[in-house]
């Protein structure tokens, strides 16, 4: 995937899993988040390819801060993918916007911001991305540079109405 930038980014496809279901039929809250999450890894390996977590030496990132909005209902086994916009990125942050996809009709089930920081697992601290990888977000950046921001990214929860 190396030099594939695409704007949006697909970075994960698949079916919605029995495991995700709740008692209602569909799929529960904390699962939109471990689909996109899905995306979260898709991202990294791209922008750490061709490398792999040994290969790293434990120069990975953690997740700081989420906010998903449910918009529809994924049931079981509907197929669904998610496309990723990489927003902003500095030194050591960088924030990604997915959105979840139902692939048979293309009605957007759902999105995640995401705001992601480099970080040492040797270490257990924040510290700032490999060249390699701060190369590979500037060209994305680049890359999705001429799409339109999400009206929601950066929004937090308010009772008014958007």
């Amino acid at each position: 995937m190396a030099g594939d930038y695409a704007a949006p980014l697909a970075l994960y496809e698949g079916r919605v899993r029995a495991e995700w279901i709740d008692e209602f039929g569909h799929v529960n809250i904390a699962h939109y988040l471990t689909i996109c999450d899905q995306a979260n890894w898709g991202f990294w390996t791209l922008a750490n390819a061709p490398e792999d977590m040994q290969a790293r030496g434990g120069h990975e990132y953690v997740i700081l801060e989420n906010h998903v909005r449910y918009l529809d209902e994924l049931a079981l086994d509907t197929e669904i993918r998610v496309t990723t916009q990489l927003l902003e990125a500095d030194d050591k942050r960088c924030i990604l916007f997915h959105r979840v996809w139902r692939v048979a009709d293309g009605a957007l089930s759902a999105t995640n911001e995401v705001k992601m920081i480099g970080f040492d697992l040797e270490q257990r601290r924040v510290e700032a991305w490999r060249p390699v990888v701060r190369a590979r977000l500037e060209a994305i950046l680049a890359a999705h540079a001429p799409m339109e921001r999400p009206a929601e990214a950066g929004l937090g929860i308010d009772l008014k109405r958007r």
